[in-house]
């Protein structure tokens, strides 16, 4: 039963569909959708991953849910009914021959002892699985999927061989078939009974940027992805710092290829103690606020320019301009008929 087309290149970056996302989050919240409290966050859900592998992509266009149970004192236990995926594969096979196992996810949100477990069960399955992390929770912005695949490492000691995960790049995206189909389904309006498949954690937003709602101005969707990109930036060096201070406490061992990493990133940014440079962003940033300032001033006129030109145009042809130009020449024309009376009778009573 295993993909040979999986085995055959090693593994360069994963791309997760959209109903991967939102059968998840459907999964995860079927389970645990009645749980209250803190246990919600200490649980999750397992599910197979489906899909195809070329050229080293993975593109992961199904999945389906897995009954899964673990100790929550002793992860290192757990429970995954290997029967239950054996016969659901078997099934979704006779519906698309071309979906293969590609690996497994979990809703974490961080990786698990048992994960390591998991992934060596899916090897009679698949030869390399890859294990996507998909994080449900509400208030995390950004892209909530993270890839990885398990590695063979050699201890220190040099005696023994274990398997880690090792971390490979993730996104979502979609078919244009899928991506019509979605764009449409969102347009329809609240076809959904619940808001959980409409939340903004599951990705979709990523796929429905372009959908245009006349409700929010291009200036309003600009602020928010600004807003979200600064969140997620913020979340990406509050975990840099956390791994800092647990590598000088001794909490984990230093990794030479993250702290490259991260001098990169430093060696990146401006030094702002140079007084040209710092001028120079404020000239910048003036010459963008005046154009902003120009551009709305501009808006505004044309807009204007614009109302009174339809005004005029569709002048003859306002019913509210007609009666009230009818209102108006009423008492023009009762007025002029009381003075022909008025003169007439004048006139009468001289030659009387």
């Amino acid at each position: 039963m295993a993909d040979e087309s999986n085995g055959s290149q090693p593994v360069v970056d994963v791309v997760v569909h959209p109903l991967v996302l939102l059968s998840t989050v459907d999964h995860y919240h079927r389970v645990l959708g009645d749980i209250k409290g803190g246990q919600a966050g200490k649980k999750r859900v397992v599910g197979v991953l489906l899909g195809s592998s070329s050229k080293g992509t993975v593109d992961v266009t199904n999945s389906f849910a897995v009954p899964f149970e673990e100790d929550a004192k002793n992860p290192s236990i757990f429970f995954l009914d290997h029967n239950y995926l054996e016969t659901m594969f078997r099934m979704y096979k006779k519906v698309n021959a071309r979906e293969q196992i590609m690996g497994f996810y979990s809703t974490g949100p961080k990786i698990k002892e048992s994960d390591i477990k998991i992934d060596d069960l899916m090897r009679r399955f698949c030869p390399n699985p890859v294990f996507v992390l998909i994080d449900v929770r509400p208030d995390v912005e950004g892209i909530p999927t993270t890839a990885y695949m398990s590695v063979e490492e050699v201890e220190s000691d040099g005696k023994e061989i274990q398997r880690s995960f090792k971390h490979i790049p993730s996104s979502i995206g979609a078919f244009e078939a899928e991506e019509v189909r979605l764009i449409n389904t969102f347009k329809m309006g609240p076809w959904l009974p619940s808001p959980v498949a409409l939340s903004p954690q599951v990705g979709v937003e990523h796929l429905i940027r372009d959908v245009n709602d006349p409700s929010v101005s291009s200036l309003a969707n600009k602020i928010k992805h600004k807003t979200a990109a600064l969140s997620g930036l913020k979340s990406q060096l509050l975990e840099m710092k956390a791994y800092l201070e647990n590598v000088l406490a001794d909490k984990l061992p230093v990794n030479n290829q993250i702290v490259y990493n991260m001098q990169t990133v430093f060696n990146f940014l401006p030094n702002l103690n140079v007084e040209e440079l710092v001028r120079s962003l404020l000239v910048k940033t003036n010459d963008m606020h005046l154009v902003i300032y120009i551009s709305s001033l501009i808006r505004c006129i044309v807009a204007l320019h614009d109302l009174v030109r339809n005004k005029l145009q569709y002048k003859d042809v306002d019913p509210w301009t007609e009666k009230a130009a009818v209102k108006e020449s009423e008492p023009m024309e009762n007025k002029a008929e009381e003075k022909e009376s008025k003169s007439t009778k004048e006139a009468e009573a001289k030659g009387a």
